[in-house]
């Protein structure tokens, strides 16, 4: 029999079988907790370019190697951090889409519900020594 070890277990179908079930409930989780709150969950494509296009300019600027951390824009000459560049890119996609589908962009704020964390509340029992 193999020994299955978390890194062996890496490499295998079953791994990523798990994954992608771990990811689908999160994404589940994320829906869900947006409907009952009246916000809209807007999904980024897993291949959408996020790092290569400028945010500035919009200019694809190509594929990086994951050790490039900044980037200068061929076409605008912005300097980038790849994560923030990353991730202004996410909140205007995100927007867009929001914003073609006509909802709402910044829904009325929806406090949590006290019973929501299972941390509070009552504090525990005292044991018996």
């Amino acid at each position: 029999m193999e020994d299955l070890s978390v890194a062996g277990l890496a490499r295998t179908k079953l791994a990523k079988s798990v994954h992608d079930a771990g990811w689908s409930s999160f994404i589940n989780m994320l829906e869900y907790k947006a409907a009952r709150y009246g916000r809209t969950l807007i999904k980024i494509g897993r291949f959408t370019p996020t790092s290569q296009v400028c945010s500035q300019c919009r200019t694809k600027d190509g594929p990086k190697p994951l050790h490039i951390r900044n980037w200068t824009c061929t076409a605008c000459g912005a300097v980038h951090d790849r994560d923030h560049n990353a991730a202004k890119n996410v909140k205007t996609a995100a927007g867009l889409a929001v914003t073609a589908c006509g909802a709402q962009v910044r829904p009325g704020l929806v406090p949590a519900q006290r019973d929501e964390a299972g941390s509070h509340g009552f504090p525990p029992e005292p044991r018996a020594a």
